[in-house]
């Protein structure tokens, strides 16, 4: 994100309203905020070329496609300068939705989706735990997923920037 872009009401409106709805046509939030779609647009143009909204996605249930289990993997590296190979050979296994760097006993935090407990369990024995430079794994699985959402933008200020006034 440009360090010096600020968000300001009119925008968090865009974005509340894009979060909610990425299709919701610009007319619609237009009329929400009290100006013209053409402003929507190049609003929305400026947040995307200043790396606030970095895409729009479409959301497949992975039950709809048998994916009926969801895991969390934490991993602990042999070599913890070895992170970027690791994460480079995990962006290669299709069972791998995201990838973190965390703090604590592990490196990284793995969610995967599988088929089911067997599939979990050739994932991780025949492919996870071979690949260099992991020395273990701890494997959560996911017995439901209570909330799923993107990050609440009502009010947000974010970190370094200052609200201004749609006027400024």
């Amino acid at each position: 994100m440009t360090p010096n872009y600020r968000i300001d009401q009119i925008d968090q409106k865009i974005l509340s309203s894009l979060v909610k709805n990425a299709r919701m046509p610009f007319l619609e939030i237009a009329r929400a905020c009290g100006v013209s779609g053409a402003a929507i647009h190049q609003r929305v143009k400026r947040l995307e070329a200043n790396g606030v909204i970095t895409g729009s996605r479409l959301l497949v249930k992975p039950q709809a496609l048998g994916l009926n289990v969801c895991a969390f993997i934490s991993i602990n590296l042999s070599e913890a300068n070895k992170y970027a190979e690791v994460i480079a050979a995990l962006k290669k296994v299709p069972e791998v939705v995201e990838c973190h760097f965390v703090t604590g006993k592990y490196a990284i935090l793995a969610k995967v989706y599988c088929q089911d407990n067997d599939h979990l369990m050739e994932v991780l024995m025949s492919t996870i735990q071979k690949m260099p430079y992991i020395q273990s794994t701890e494997t959560m699985i996911s017995l439901e997923e209570a909330i799923e959402r993107q990050v609440w933008v009502k009010d947000y200020k974010a970190p370094g920037s200052s609200l201004r006034k749609a006027s400024e």
